[in-house]
């Protein structure tokens, strides 16, 4: 059964960062490229970031970009979110997905809630 597992959400005062992780399970973590995708209260989904299977490749959203960064351990099974600079506008629930294509998905984690105020 495929899991995956978010953490390290929370509040965050504007311009601090917070690190999150997805724990994944029941499938060949390394052989899949992963996502970062987010829902902000009362919008549709974002893309926000992905990675390629190695880790070698990386992409952005324009409004993360140099400010967000996607890693993966696939020694621990473990795709990350380093999230600085934080903004108001950057207050959602944040799921990690696997991918099957670009920008196609076939598993979801429960997501973790970032609310960014002061």
């Amino acid at each position: 059964e495929v899991q995956l597992v978010e953490s390290g959400g929370g509040l965050v005062q504007p311009g601090g960062s917070l690190r999150l992780s997805c724990a994944a399970s029941g499938f060949t973590f390394s052989s899949y490229a992963m996502s970062w995708v987010r829902q902000a209260p009362g919008k549709g989904l974002e893309w926000v970031s992905a990675i390629n299977s190695g880790g070698g490749s990386t992409s952005y959203a324009d409004s993360v970009k140099g400010r967000f960064t996607i890693s993966r351990d696939n020694a621990k099974n473990t795709l990350y979110l380093q999230m600085n600079s934080l903004k108001p506008e950057d207050t959602a629930v944040y799921y990690c997905a696997k991918n099957v294509a670009i920008r196609v998905y076939d598993y979801w984690g429960q997501g973790t809630q970032v609310t960014v105020s002061s």
